[in-house]
């Protein structure tokens, strides 16, 4: 087990560049990976990051705004500020409303 380590989205340790509609930045601390997301109004993973649907789970918290995710069997759901959520492969997601969603995703990511 480690030490204490305390890390900061303003000095990620890596940063995704060319996303459409969205941001994307990595800490690496404690040994994990831990991705904060900000999905501009307008945002769809099938629209701006590919056309098929997303194949990571995420176990993710919201900061901010809000992100509706769907699953092929028809089952949707919104998430708003202080929601936590544990997501599936498998999954579409889109931002909900005029107002950035901040996402950050402790689970399995796009990299």
């Amino acid at each position: 087990m480690g030490g204490l380590d305390v890390g900061s989205f303003d000095a990620p340790s890596e940063e995704l560049p060319d996303l459409q509609k969205a941001q994307a930045r990595r800490l690496e601390v404690g040994g994990r990976s831990v991705w904060r997301f900000v999905f501009e109004p307008g945002w769809r993973y099938t629209e701006h990051v590919e056309p098929e649907l997303c194949t990571a789970a995420h176990a993710a918290y919201v900061a901010s705004g809000r992100l509706r995710i769907a699953m092929p069997d028809g089952t949707e759901a919104e998430a708003g500020p202080g929601a936590v959520v544990v997501i599936p492969p498998g999954h579409d997601a889109w931002t909900v409303g005029d107002e950035p969603c901040v996402f950050v995703d402790f689970g399995e990511s796009l990299a």
